[in-house]
């Protein structure tokens, strides 16, 4: 999805933002992610980040639920996860 895609119209800030990033199921993988979302998202709750391989083992999608403080931060965030070589798709 790219950034100006984002549906804005119903979000007030702060509020709960689900987001799941798909990519290449490969080492180093899911650190990379996480690395990517605690730059945007300092206060994120690893704990909670979830990720799940595809029925092929190919890709791996990370999920996790933070709040998003501003539509600049999720910009940025969907900026910097799309711009990643490993990253297929930002949903």
């Amino acid at each position: 999805m790219k950034t100006e895609e984002l549906p804005t119209a119903s979000l007030k800030y702060p509020c709960e933002f689900p987001i799941k990033v798909i990519g290449d199921n490969q080492e180093g993988y899911l650190p990379m992610v996480i690395a990517i979302l605690q730059e945007h998202v300092p206060d994120l709750n690893v704990d909670a980040v979830t990720s799940k391989p595809s029925s092929g083992g190919k890709y791996l999608s990370v999920s996790a639920t933070f709040t998003a403080k501003s539509r600049s931060q999720l910009d940025d965030l969907y900026r910097a996860l799309s711009a990643h070589p490993n990253i297929r798709w930002v949903l």
